[in-house]
């Protein structure tokens, strides 16, 4: 063969190798880049659904809750949800005895 036609085969399987070896090097850094946490959704967690509420003992209003519960608790009073079936009647009944 001719020196030239070997130098081009030579830079082909030089050139092939280096790239085989780049792509190879570029996947297992990016497999081992990716770390993943556990599942911290409260909504997806059986565990939480059981427990009971961290403040049981501590509220009257906590007595009997899981700790799933006491968090839609929690948001219902941050958006100003009433809690009971009490609290719309004494709201209808202050509104009448306004008007």
């Amino acid at each position: 063969m001719k020196r030239m036609t070997v130098n081009i085969l030579a830079g082909t399987l030089l050139s092939a190798g280096s790239a085989a070896l780049a792509v190879a090097a570029y996947r297992r850094k990016v497999q081992n880049s990716h770390k993943v946490l556990d599942d911290t959704d409260i909504r997806n967690s059986e565990k939480i659904d059981k427990m009971e509420s961290v403040d049981a003992d501590k509220e009257r209003e906590e007595q009997g809750l899981t700790q799933y519960d006491s968090t839609l608790r929690s948001e219902w009073i941050a958006n100003g949800f009433p809690q009971t079936h009490l609290d719309p009647e004494e709201l209808e009944r202050l509104e009448q005895q306004k008007n």
